[in-house]
């Protein structure tokens, strides 16, 4: 298996051109125990190679890449420079970002939960379909859950967390029209997540797993009628043209990590580690107040509303959260969504539910 992330890791180094060879020298590091720094072959400053989100999203283009080309060197005074390229443009799978973390070849990454989930199901405790109905529900629960995170990412893959970032809220959009969860039914529906999966199918749909760019493609061929992606997301790649209705309710939000190969990181003074630091929390809550900026914002532009800016107005209709949907909603997170995910992660998932979010949520879990 480490084959074919090496094999991936050095498309990866190919995408990244010239810059590469920083990729190397992170993996160079690794192999050494850190004892070198992360310099430029000229010894002139510190190079860092970054991978960050999505690249079709704002995440990657108004928050990450910016602050990775252009304000990491500001506030170094120009100690430290960065390149970044996000995960779906850099040449191997998502899925393996964590595992490429841990081998040091890629030394800065963002991974998406819902995506190492697959492999890691702990992880995929603090996005859990049906979890987190508005964005100061899932603030809580990301704080609650973050020293679990820590540990896991330190122990599992040697990778030090360093933020959790957040997408606009994950809706539901149609292409013809629902009044409410249960309409739903019989419906075949784009997810991303094996949990996404599992809630639809409660709801009596067929749950299809497509990549996010190719979603509008599927849906103009007729393979969904349905898709959950983000509410100003979806927008941005079109999905108006394609849909006609779209759910108030967030099923999920996309929640990230950003990290870095431990060695790699600790091969960097403490004071560039601080500052990093520094950065990324302020970074952390500029992606977190556009989360909850844009998933209005995504609703508004759907709709065709005056109040949309960063977006394509479309014509769709919105369809509010009903006092059933909110009953729906947590049934379908006590009744299917936790009971699945604690079978496929056990018992130590279990335990740290009951540890971090049972008592906070009401709802505690029981082992497999």
């Amino acid at each position: 298996m480490q084959g074919g992330w090496l094999g991936r890791a050095m498309r990866l180094v190919r995408a990244l051109g010239h810059a590469g060879s920083g990729v190397l020298l992170a993996a160079a590091l690794v192999a050494t125990g850190g004892r070198a720094r992360a310099q430029d072959p000229n010894q002139n400053g510190i190079e860092l190679k970054v991978v960050g989100g999505l690249a079709d999203v704002s995440q990657f283009q108004r928050y990450e890449q910016p602050f990775w080309r252009n304000r990491i060197a500001e506030l170094t005074h120009g100690r430290v420079h960065a390149e970044i390229q996000p995960f779906d443009r850099a040449g191997f799978r998502a899925e393996e970002m964590l595992p490429l973390m841990r081998l040091g070849v890629v030394p800065f990454g963002t991974a998406l939960i819902a995506v190492v989930s697959s492999e890691e199901p702990e992880f995929n405790a603090v996005d859990l379909p049906a979890l987190n109905p508005d964005i100061a529900t899932l603030r809580e629960t990301v704080r609650l859950y973050r020293p679990h995170l820590r540990e896991l990412l330190r122990e599992r893959y040697d990778v030090e967390l360093l933020a959790v970032y957040t997408y606009p809220a994950q809706v539901t959009w149609c292409t013809r029209p629902f009044s409410s969860l249960g309409d739903l039914a019989g419906r075949r529906i784009r997810t991303s997540s094996v949990g996404q999966a599992e809630m639809f199918e409660a709801l009596g749909a067929t749950s299809v797993v497509i990549p996010f760019a190719e979603i509008v493609p599927a849906m103009k061929a007729g393979v969904v009628e349905c898709a959950v992606t983000g509410t100003l997301p979806g927008n941005n790649i079109g999905l108006p043209q394609v849909t006609t209705h779209v759910h108030a309710m967030a099923v999920t939000w996309g929640v990230s990590v950003f990290g870095a190969n431990i060695a790699a990181w600790k091969a960097l003074p403490a004071d560039i580690r601080k500052t990093i630091r520094d950065g990324l929390a302020t970074l952390e809550t500029a992606i977190w107040d556009g989360a909850a900026r844009e998933t209005g914002e995504g609703l508004d532009c759907n709709a065709g509303r005056p109040s949309c800016v960063n977006g394509v107005p479309g014509h769709m209709t919105v369809v509010p959260v009903t006092p059933e949907d909110i009953a729906r909603r947590r049934k379908l997170l006590t009744d299917t969504v936790l009971p699945r995910w604690i079978d496929r992660c056990g018992q130590d998932c279990a335990d740290a539910w009951n540890a971090y979010l049972g008592p906070a949520m009401g709802i505690m879990a029981t082992g497999p």
